[in-house]
């Protein structure tokens, strides 16, 4: 290899492994109850230390006209033209495991945000805020119930 091209190689790394470290992989999962009705749709998504939207995390549900139902993302992420790219799939059924892998700055642990997940099904109760649980170390590895259609929700920091 050629100097210039060895020193434009270890550039690149230089700066590409510091903005490695300073994210992390999280894994989400969600055990539905067998709550005997439809696949619900799910907004999983977080807020910032005063309640404000952040970023979607996963929308579980294909079809946009039932994101009302979703009623604090729907309205707290309403704002966010790119809130959908590349984090939809279909609902999930009752008695079912929804389990999802994100990149998450390593400045928003411990910092006051929290994942919430927001909860629907045909012909059922809207459950807003199903979950909320603090991003923070501490709570990875360690599910907490839902309200209505979620038996446990928890998340892994890799």
């Amino acid at each position: 290899m050629s100097k210039p091209l060895l020193t434009t190689l270890a550039a690149a790394c230089a700066l590409a492994l510091p903005a490695l470290a300073h994210s992390r992989q999280v894994t989400l999962t969600a055990q539905l109850k067998n709550y005997g009705g439809n696949g619900a749709y799910l907004a999983v998504y977080l807020t910032d230390a005063k309640g404000a939207y952040a970023r979607t995390l996963w929308v579980a549900g294909g079809k946009a006209k039932y994101y009302k139902h979703l009623a604090d993302w729907n309205r707290l992420s309403a704002g966010d033209a790119k809130r959908l790219n590349g984090v939809t799939g279909a609902s999930v059924g009752a008695g079912r495991k929804l389990t999802v892998t994100a990149e998450l700055a390593d400045a928003l642990i411990d910092a006051g945000y929290e994942i919430r997940i927001d909860a629907a099904a045909e012909d059922m109760r809207d459950s807003p805020s199903e979950v909320r649980l603090p991003l923070a170390a501490a709570n990875a590895g360690k599910p907490q119930a839902g309200k209505q259609y979620i038996q446990s929700f928890g998340f892994e920091l890799k």
